[in-house]
């Protein structure tokens, strides 16, 4: 079990690296500019139209799977699947159908301060991205079937030929002069995860054959199941659709910069946070069963301090080096001075909410371990409302750097609330080890952040932007090791011991 965690991770840091080295090319070649924000916005739109949804059918799925399964054979299972694909076909057809009538006025919407070139751009691409929805349901579904059938690795390898075909379609469309090349990319590197996933479904047992019943109990119960997740998702798809039609107002290249800013936290918080909740939440979820709320509460202190040790030190970094870090990652080609200057300026404030972030995720996977998927969404609602307040005030005030600190605010409040309801739900859980290991834990982060700002721009004089970033980076990650060693932190300590004893062993 351990080790296909680990290689799953693996797999998920090499495809989260992939997903960054296209956005990389994609600022190398068009910047932040306004065929980035038209290209951005047209591979929102399918997602919001009906990725939401597709989030929650998938996670309703499984579950119902294996209990049609289990009632009444494989054969009845694969005709539930197949009654499902062919159900969201036809609403599909409907959507896209839709969508290709009033593409203009929805691209308004997610981007009303498009104008001109930028609004013809985007209607075009997004008339040819959203064909992409009926892959994407399917790739959803598949997916669940692959991860009930134990394949985990395929589902979270698809990310890698996509995001192959993606480049490739980037630097074609900037090579031929043809933006709709991306467009085309965007739906073929979908199309190439379908094939994959077929494949392996197929090797699986799974075959299609048509199936059209919208009375089936089965799907009305799968829908129940769905719909805490597509309320969810919905909350999180408005948020990001606030943020982007505002950043269209503000700047040309406001959409790209908040989406170059954002993939580096989002990478940050993969490798980090994923590590902490996979292991833990199948543990407290058999301890929830169990009724052990002892056990529960102390592995979500541990894995609170855990996730605390790992992303406040990443957060003081990118505090006091947001912009150098933004000149190291995308600084070249079309990336010119004021790209980096606006996404830096968003990167930043994004950074502020990246232990919010962190833990939100962990709070709330505790809450589904207690089968509570109401009050996770509750909250979720609660920060929608007030990330939304908080743009339009604070996007006044600090342009594209509003918007990201809106997010971050919002997400900092929303993990407090988590925090609060979880204590009344389960009772104290060693809040006094939690606020002084949090403590220990931000003053080391600010003064190691401190030293490698003062290092790198010591070094910077004598050394080029790389090196001086890499060496101020690995002097402060040291300090931090031998502080946090000295300030005795159980979560540190358990993670030195394991080191020691591996060692041993070998």
């Amino acid at each position: 079990m351990k080790k296909a965690v680990l290689v799953l991770m693996l797999i998920t840091i090499i495809s989260k690296m992939s997903g960054f080295l296209r956005d990389v090319t994609l600022s190398y070649f068009y910047g932040a500019s306004m065929i980035s924000d038209a290209y951005l916005i047209s591979i929102t739109i399918p997602t919001v139209i009906f990725g939401i949804i597709a989030a929650g059918i998938s996670t309703g799925y499984i579950p119902m799977y294996s209990r049609i399964e289990e009632q009444f054979g494989e054969k009845r299972g694969q005709l539930f699947t197949n009654n499902l694909i062919t159900v969201l076909f036809v609403l599909c057809t409907l959507t896209i159908a839709g969508a290709l009538v009033f593409t203009e006025p929805i691209v308004n919407v997610f981007a009303s301060g498009f104008s001109g070139g930028n609004l013809n751009i985007a209607v075009l691409l997004t008339r040819i991205t959203i064909i992409g929805i009926y892959f994407t349901l399917v790739i959803r579904i598949l997916s669940a079937y692959l991860n009930y059938k134990k394949l985990f690795n395929v589902p979270a390898l698809i990310g890698l030929p996509m995001n192959a075909v993606l480049i490739l379609s980037i630097i074609f469309s900037y090579q031929l002069d043809l933006v709709i090349i991306m467009g085309i990319g965007y739906v073929t590197a979908l199309f190439v995860q379908l094939l994959l996933l077929l494949y392996f479904s197929f090797k699986k047992g799974y075959r299609y054959k048509p199936a059209f019943d919208l009375k089936d109990t089965d799907l009305k119960n799968m829908l129940v199941l769905a719909v805490p997740v597509i309320l969810g998702s919905s909350v999180t798809q408005i948020n990001k659709l606030v943020d982007r039609t505002l950043a269209s107002r503000i700047d040309v290249g406001g959409i790209s910069a908040l989406n170059y800013a954002h993939t580096v936290n989002i990478a940050v918080l993969g490798i980090f946070v994923a590590s902490i909740s996979t292991v833990m939440y199948p543990l407290i979820s058999k301890m929830a069963a169990k009724g052990n709320m002892d056990g529960l509460k102390q592995n979500v202190s541990q894995s609170i301090v855990g996730v605390s040790l790992l992303i406040l030190p990443a957060t003081a970094g990118s505090l006091f080096l947001a912009e150098p870090i933004i000149s190291f990652l995308y600084g070249r080609g079309a990336f010119e001075e004021d790209a980096v200057a606006m996404t830096s300026d968003a990167y930043f404030y994004y950074s502020i909410g990246l232990i919010g972030f962190g833990l939100r995720t962990l709070l709330s996977r505790t809450f589904y371990s207690l089968q509570d998927t109401k009050t996770p969404m509750i909250n979720a609602a609660i920060a929608m409302v007030l990330n939304i307040i908080l743009n339009f005030l604070l996007a006044r005030w600090i342009g594209i750097g509003g918007l990201a600190l809106a997010t971050s605010l919002s997400m900092i409040f929303c993990t407090l609330l988590l925090f609060i309801n979880l204590r009344r739900k389960i009772g104290s859980f060693e809040n006094r080890y939690i606020f002084l290991s949090v403590i220990k834990i931000a003053g080391a982060s600010a003064f190691t952040g401190w030293i490698a700002y003062m290092a790198y721009h010591q070094l910077i004089a004598v050394t080029g932007l790389t090196l001086a970033l890499l060496l101020s980076g690995v002097m402060a990650a040291v300090l931090y090791a031998v502080l946090v060693y000295f300030m005795r932190i159980n979560a540190a300590d358990d993670i030195i011991k394991g080191i020691k004893q591996r060692l041993s062993r070998r």
